[in-house]
């Protein structure tokens, strides 16, 4: 694929046809090439090859004799998108975990200064001390394996029956 003579193509003005090609100038001839290929005015293996030329060339007329067989100013064709469906927000088991976690905590945090500074021996605030650090400890054990294995696995648990398609911490 070589140039004639005193043809540059359209791609550069004339008089540059010896002038080092830089990488913006591959890159546009790379993207008529792109155009060309989706128009089906290339083959796949023309493609191929006229990109591998276009990566080695070094001057502009190296560039334009790639591009010289092909009309200037191709309309870019955009294969036809399907439309965006909103995405559902990711990583909700992890979120509302965390939630769970800090209500939880919080809770627990209250009733534990609650029993420190009412300083009574009653073996009823004690009892209800060691029983919401136990809850406590079972719900973010059990909040905390479930956001795990929401993040290892990549996927979300599914809704719960009635929940309006929200989805839910844990199966039940």
């Amino acid at each position: 694929m070589r140039p004639e003579p005193g043809d540059n193509g359209a791609a550069f003005p004339v008089g540059r046809g010896r002038l080092r090609a830089s990488h913006t100038d591959r890159e546009q001839v790379l993207d008529t090439l792109k155009d060309a290929f989706v128009q089906g005015r290339l083959t796949k293996d023309e493609f191929d090859s006229r990109v591998a030329h276009t990566l080695a060339s070094r001057t502009h007329a190296d560039l334009a004799a790639l591009t010289a067989d092909l009309p200037p100013g191709s309309p870019t064709v955009q294969p036809a998108r399907k439309p965006v469906r909103a995405r559902p927000e990711k990583n909700i088991p992890v979120k509302r975990g965390a939630s769970l976690i800090a209500a939880s905590t919080v809770l627990a945090g209250g009733v534990w200064a609650g029993a420190l500074l009412s300083q009574t021996d009653s073996l009823a605030v004690a009892a209800l001390v060691w029983t919401l650090t136990v809850v406590w400890l079972g719900i973010v054990l059990l909040a905390g394996s479930v956001m795990l294995e929401s993040r290892r696995s990549g996927r979300q648990l599914p809704p719960a029956p009635g929940d309006g398609g929200r989805p839910r911490l844990s199966p039940s």
